[in-house]
């Protein structure tokens, strides 16, 4: 196995991993380990080109600083990528490998589950390195995260709704979800349960009918999920998918979803703002199963306690950047960086 190290001005550290024998192709990205080890899923995408994992790998972990930040965590941000279609080329040994270059790093990076992986996938990891959570069992396994990212997400939802139309209820409220994967299917049930109607897209055909023999919601094509006549649009799937072609198409009002890097550049938040949309800052709405994942990392044993007091945290801290947002007339997402940028020098200064 080959791990190099790749010169970086924006990250503190990051490698490329490969072993020809396994087909392992992937990076790790450590951003910042200011407020302690740097935490963050493990994707696998059958990325179109190694720059593209390589670009993929700095913004979520970017994302992830921010992220564990927001949520009050001692954890910085790190992320990992394995280019390849997990359907298909995911393979034990392929993840044994992988985990040995995670344990090279000795605790720098410590990995979970994300796009493309299984707490099961999480087992095979630690046959090789210590630095791995979402595990399915053990005394402090926290299992899958997906159900807690959901609940973070759904809160998000009710929060924006409130402070832009002055309530938190969902009922007879349009949310068109973009993805199904765990998370998305998650917070569908959710917002079912809320009594919101749903509008559902997914390139897994066969999960989109399933969600509409379960949840009775109406499914769209891809393209058109931008363009539904909804009240809240939540992107549960990939990044960079509010950009100046979509943005345009939207007539939902809110923006709160599950989606890491939601904004293909930081101009698409001003977009948003400028046509009046209120957009939930995606690494405050999707923190939870960081949250989830850190119990195992720091061996909490009141879990659920734990996980309960951060959520609601987190909560107050995006109702606290969206008044503080509309106050200074500015993007939520703006605010939502300087929030967690003022914590993490504070932090330093304590230090």
């Amino acid at each position: 196995m080959t791990v190099t190290a790749i010169a970086s001005t924006t990250h503190e550290e990051i490698y490329r991993v490969e072993e020809a024998s396994a087909g392992l192709l992937g990076f790790i990205a450590i951003h910042s380990t200011r407020l302690g080890p740097a935490a963050g899923g493990l994707r696998m995408r059958p990325y179109a080109s190694e720059e593209e994992a390589l670009t993929d790998v700095q913004r979520l972990s970017e994302g992830m600083t921010y992220k564990n930040a927001a949520a009050g965590l001692t954890l910085g941000g790190g992320k990992a990528v394995i280019i390849g279609d997990p359907a298909r080329d995911k393979s034990p040994d392929l993840l044994r490998a992988f985990a040995r270059a995670i344990e090279s790093l000795d605790g720098r990076y410590i990995t979970a589950e994300d796009m493309g992986m299984s707490p099961s996938d999480m087992g095979v990891l630690a046959e090789e390195t210590r630095f791995v959570a979402g595990l399915a069992d053990g005394e402090f396994a926290s299992g899958d995260p997906s159900p807690i990212t959901a609940r973070g997400i759904f809160n998000a939802i009710c929060t924006t709704r409130a402070h832009k139309h002055g309530s938190r209820d969902l009922g007879d409220v349009t949310v068109a979800v973009q993805g199904l994967g765990h998370v998305g299917w998650y917070l569908c049930q959710f917002l079912t349960e809320a009594g919101a109607k749903l509008v559902v897209t997914d390139i897994d055909e066969a999960r989109v009918e399933q969600a509409i023999a379960e949840f009775e919601v109406k499914a769209v094509p891809l393209d058109e999920i931008y363009g539904v006549d909804a009240d809240v649009f939540a992107p549960c799937a990939i990044g960079g998918i509010l950009n100046a072609q979509t943005i345009p198409q939207l007539k939902a009002d809110i923006v709160a979803g599950g989606a890491n890097n939601q904004l293909a550049t930081a101009a698409d938040a001003a977009g948003l703002h400028a046509r009046g949309i209120l957009y939930a800052p995606d690494f405050v709405a999707n923190g939870g199963g960081i949250i989830n994942v850190a119990t195992e990392i720091q061996r909490i044993r009141d879990r659920k306690g734990f996980v309960a007091e951060k959520l609601q945290a987190l909560d107050e801290t995006m109702a606290s950047i969206l008044i503080q947002a509309e106050a200074a007339d500015v993007s939520p997402a703006e605010m939502a960086i300087a929030t967690v940028q003022a914590r993490m020098a504070s932090s330093s200064k304590a230090a």
